[in-house]
């Protein structure tokens, strides 16, 4: 059994409960502080997040064994909490008309299909050499001409840059981003990437951070691919800047990393719920309070998911075959150790 990387599952804790936090802030009245800390966390969480998961693709191969592990951890997963949400949303939420299923994920499940889809590119990207980082980004510059958004492809095109940092990079460039001095400068980096998002409103709209939309329906003072590449670029940089600053001491964060998807899968339920319970209503009344009370609990529900009395239900859930198959190597293990004893009882 491999050896946890007590940094990585940090970095996924971390980013999975920001990933909460993002997605509950949207229950909030839009304006000042709020409008600020959303544009400031849209601008490196999703990216910091893609790129991590392109850290963990990058030895993918068209292995058999791989490619089934793609079909059982990510498409079989997306059918099911698909389905399951949409359920959720039209019995319990009363909200109707959703087309598409499958076809065209709701809400955060588009992460499945990209991942699906990055980690199908990723030996291609691998074989490019120096010229991956620049055809993904040339990529991404064209995707948001894209009209057709079947599984968000614009989405898939957009985060892509991201995604190929992390396969490109090395366990020595991660040790080298998290050096002190690299750590120094990644508090001036967030500092000043705080800053800037209080102006993003000034020349460019909030939906350009969900690498979502056509250039047809976003508006900016600097031209689409422009607008795109700076963006581009300053969330790589907070991306980079955040994970320096993760901390590598292993503990019970780091060990509710490995229940990432979880929570990535499961909030939106919590989420959605809380919004049919006339919370939006209250925290229009309350701004200031709603706006901490909702960042705090959004962290609790993330922590609580990811606890090790609840991961493990839910995901028997959302994936069903690689608990089976868990059971079944576990079950194997057994009989051949007890073989094994019986064997040695035998005289020779």
């Amino acid at each position: 059994m491999s050896r946890r990387d007590p940094w990585l599952d940090n970095a996924k804790m971390l980013l999975v409960a920001l990933v909460v936090v993002g997605h509950s802030l949207t229950l909030l009245p839009w304006g000042g502080f709020h409008d600020h800390l959303y544009d400031f966390l849209y601008l490196w969480h999703m990216p910091a997040f893609v790129l991590v998961t392109g850290y963990l693709s990058r030895n993918f191969s068209y292995s058999p064994r791989r490619l089934w592990g793609l079909v059982r951890g990510l498409l079989i997963p997306y059918v099911l909490v698909e389905a399951a949400l949409v359920a959720f949303r039209e019995i319990v939420g009363g909200e109707r008309h959703f087309h598409h299923l499958w076809i065209a994920p709701h809400w955060p499940l588009w992460y499945l299909p990209a991942t699906f889809c990055w980690r199908l590119a990723t030996p291609l990207f691998r074989r490019l050499g120096m010229l991956a980082l620049p055809v993904a980004v040339a990529i991404s510059l064209v995707g948001g001409f894209v009209e057709w958004d079947y599984l968000d492809v614009r989405r898939i095109l957009g985060f892509l840059p991201f995604f190929v940092l992390g396969v490109v990079a090395t366990p020595e460039a991660t040790e080298r981003l998290r050096a002190v001095p690299v750590r120094v400068a990644a508090v001036a980096v967030l500092a000043g990437v705080w800053l800037w998002a209080g102006s993003l409103g000034d020349w460019a709209q909030t939906r350009w951070l969900y690498y979502s939309w056509t250039y047809a329906n976003l508006h900016s003072s600097l031209s689409p691919e422009l607008t795109r590449g700076v963006l581009l670029a300053v969330g790589t940089a907070a991306a980079l800047a955040v994970l320096a600053l993760v901390p590598s001491r292993g503990g019970w964060f780091s060990r509710m990393g490995a229940a990432s998807l979880v929570v990535y899968l499961c909030h939106g339920f919590v989420v959605k719920g809380v919004s049919y319970t006339g919370f939006p209503d209250w925290a229009a009344d309350h701004v200031t309070l709603s706006l901490w009370v909702t960042v705090a609990a959004a962290i609790v529900v993330a922590l609580l998911l990811a606890s090790p009395w609840l991961a493990p239900r839910l995901e028997r859930a959302i994936d069903p075959l690689t608990y089976a198959e868990n059971r079944f190597d576990r079950a194997r293990d057994l009989h051949v150790h007890a073989d094994g004893l019986e064997r040695e009882k035998v005289p020779a």
